[in-house]
């Protein structure tokens, strides 16, 4: 390690910003205050013009003349409005850091001065409103600052730093389709590749990482079943899907506590039923939308197969007219974290932010689409960072509550002090890989 990273990590280890008194609860370096500012200002803007999967033009537009003014060789447009950009700086490793871009349809209930206001089209046409319920705005500005910090210290490190700006994270769409316009074949392939996500699971200034299986399987289904319709005066002509569909839904709950071994995680959520017209007609058909998680393999195929067995037999038992018809609509696989990058990584990341504040976590039963990068032979560290601030955090623990997760239209980061983290630790993870 060379020696201007041993005066960085001192900096980190001896300036004074802190959450509470502790001396190993270092503050943020001379670097992290000098991009800081640039940074909030563009969480801001990001935060109060957010865009749907795939329809993250500004978003992109944002991110890529950013990277450019810092000296780094951009390309816009990577399987739709993906962002690809380089640092070169001599011999050495080839390393990626990754943001994602897109927002949700969800309207901001949080009142914050500068909430999203912001309503657009869906992709079926529908009007909705737009927030940054998952923190990429948070993701997206310390990716910059951090790009900032790493363009202006090239003495610090070698090799190559690839930075991705991914869309629709959100659909379980974006990384694939970079990967499927060239990723990793137009440009260099990592080495290793890293990531985070901010939450309120933790205080802002803390950070959580594990070692393997970080998030779970995700799989989303339709399954449309069939009845006879008729007049709702008289049912004994028809054969009514949406009794159909709730026996189904009330069986599937059966597949977790009955059929998946005690201390196995699974879920099988039944998100949305879609069904008839008016109060006065029975539908011919009725449509469930499943979201279904797992972190072992066999776990899955088990639940899957359960979910199929369970529809058809209730459909049979019903005397449906015709086979449910299930479909497969998307899905992602489990992120695993390299345990050897784990490892590696954990004492930058205490060096950089103070030992307290690099938690060891647990597997979350969130999904999301990075594990296709991992996929293609990329050993990479996705970790947690922590976006509650302290207080709250403090008086909902002792309250035996939970803050506003990500998607609520509630969720509200403690941006100072989460986008400063994420700063300090991504530069921490980023020199230390790239030797």
């Amino acid at each position: 390690m060379k020696p201007t990273v041993f005066l960085f990590l001192a900096i980190l280890t001896t300036s004074t910003w802190a959450q509470t008194p502790s001396a190993s609860m270092p503050s943020a370096s001379k670097e992290v205050d000098a991009v800081y500012s640039d940074a909030h200002t563009l969480y801001i803007d990001l935060h109060q013009n957010p865009e749907l999967s795939s329809h993250e033009t500004q978003t992109a537009t944002k991110l890529a003349k950013q990277l450019r003014g810092l000296g780094y060789a951009v390309t816009e447009h990577v399987g739709g409005t993906g962002i690809v950009a380089l640092l070169k700086n001599g011999a050495g490793p080839v390393i990626m850091l990754r943001t994602e871009l897109d927002a949700l349809p969800v309207e901001e209930k949080t009142g914050l001065p500068y909430a999203s206001k912001v309503h657009a089209q869906d992709d079926s046409g529908h009007d909705v409103s737009v927030m940054h319920a998952c923190g990429h705005d948070v993701h997206i500005a310390s990716l910059v600052a951090t790009a900032a910090i790493m363009a202006h210290t090239k003495d610090t490190w070698h090799g190559t730093l690839m930075l991705i700006g991914q869309p629709a994270e959100e659909t379980i769409s974006g990384a694939p389709k970079m990967i499927a316009d060239g990723l990793f074949t137009r440009f260099p392939k990592p080495a290793f590749g890293v990531a985070l996500h901010v939450a309120n699971d933790f205080p802002a200034g803390k950070v959580g990482i594990v070692a393997g299986t970080y998030d779970a399987n995700a799989d989303s289904l339709r399954i449309t079943i069939y009845g006879r319709g008729g007049h709702g005066s008289a049912p004994h002509t028809t054969v009514d899907p949406v009794v159909l569909a709730a026996k189904i839904i009330l069986s599937l709950q059966t597949i977790v506590s009955r059929e998946v071994k005690p201390g196995e995680m699974a879920v099988v959520t039944v998100g949305y039923v879609q069904a008839g017209t008016k109060n006065n007609i029975i539908s011919d058909h009725a449509e469930l939308g499943l979201s279904v998680r797992s972190y072992k393999a066999e776990v899955r195929k088990q639940v899957l197969a359960a979910i199929t067995r369970i529809t058809n037999a209730e459909a049979v038992a019903a005397g449906s007219p015709k086979e449910p018809l299930i479909e497969r609509t998307g899905g992602t696989d489990s992120v695993y974290n390299d345990p050897a990058l784990e490892q590696r990584l954990r004492g930058p990341l205490e060096s950089a932010l103070g030992k307290d504040n690099v938690v060891s976590d647990e597997p979350i039963t969130a999904s999301e689409d990075y594990s296709y990068f991992i996929a293609q032979g990329i050993p990479s560290l996705y970790f947690d960072l922590g976006g509650a601030d302290p207080e709250k955090y403090a008086a909902a623990k002792a309250a035996g509550e939970n803050l506003p997760s990500n998607h609520s239209p509630f969720f509200a980061p403690d941006a100072e002090p989460a986008i400063r983290t994420g700063i300090a630790a991504e530069v921490a993870v980023l020199r230390n890989l790239l030797q």
